[in-house]
């Protein structure tokens, strides 16, 4: 057990993600998650347990940060703490969804009365968790708002005979398997989800990885290589295309 808030009138507890845990990662598609909560050490902790799992996450620590990051970004879920300073987690939400702002919400609070309850509900969040709580219960609950505002989508993505299994982090070339790294399976993911398009570094950094990454680094040119050595040069193929000046591409027929 970990401490998330300390020398508050109310102290947090909630349980680490570590090795053990890795079976939450079964059925766990990789997603891209804002969480706003403006007390540090709770935010590092789910932080660093939904990179864990290997999802891309943004940090915001004030109802506008949260505001500007959710409209600035299409986030699969945003974890909102009720009570952040300037702009609360209430109102954070309204705003929202008044904007047209759909991403799913999951409401974070100390308070468990029912009329906070439902006051979260009724400002448009889609589901609710009450302070202490186990990462194994925020990680089912996200899987699950997730899943609600999600299109329908392929279990298994197969791009010639390349497939990937996002429900089992599983990654085949005909019948052999391919181990990879979770970065190098979120980046591969983002190629198989759009085979034949150009995407752009900036494009796949935002998909695969967080803001805190610069832009103009050369970690796509770095991961690319890495996936080239593992899913093309073993099989004799050259399927991730480089387009000079534009970017990466996935070919279906490379």
């Amino acid at each position: 057990m970990m401490p998330g808030r300390l020398g508050g009138t109310r102290e947090l507890i909630m349980r680490a993600p570590h090795s053990s845990d890795s079976h939450l990662r079964a059925h766990n598609e990789r997603v891209r998650i804002l969480v706003a909560e403006d007390e540090v050490k709770l935010a590092a902790l789910l932080r660093r347990g939904l990179v864990e799992e290997a999802h891309a996450v943004d940090v915001a620590v004030t109802g506008e940060d949260a505001l500007a990051r959710a409209h600035a970004t299409e986030y699969d879920a945003i974890v909102l703490d009720l009570m952040l300073p300037g702009i609360d987690g209430l109102e954070v939400c309204r705003r929202l969804r008044a904007d047209g702002v759909w991403s799913p919400v999951l409401m974070l609070t100390a308070r468990d009365a029912l009329e906070d309850r439902i006051g979260g509900l009724d400002a448009g969040a889609d589901d609710y968790l009450t302070k202490p709580f186990a990462f194994a219960e925020l990680l089912a609950r996200l899987r699950a708002v997730a899943r609600r505002a999600a299109p329908e989508r392929p279990a298994v993505i197969a791009v010639g005979d390349l497939t990937l299994d996002p429900a089992t982090h599983s990654v085949r070339r005909g019948n052999t398997e391919i181990e990879l790294s979770p970065k190098e399976f979120a980046l591969l993911e983002t190629f198989m989800r759009q085979p034949n398009r150009v995407l752009s570094r900036f494009e796949l950094l935002e998909h695969a990885w967080d803001y805190d990454y610069d832009n103009r680094s050369n970690v796509i040119d770095v991961y690319v290589r890495y996936l080239r050595e593992k899913v093309d040069r073993p099989f004799g193929r050259t399927s991730l295309e480089t387009v000079r000046g534009a970017g990466y591409r996935l070919r279906a027929d490379g």
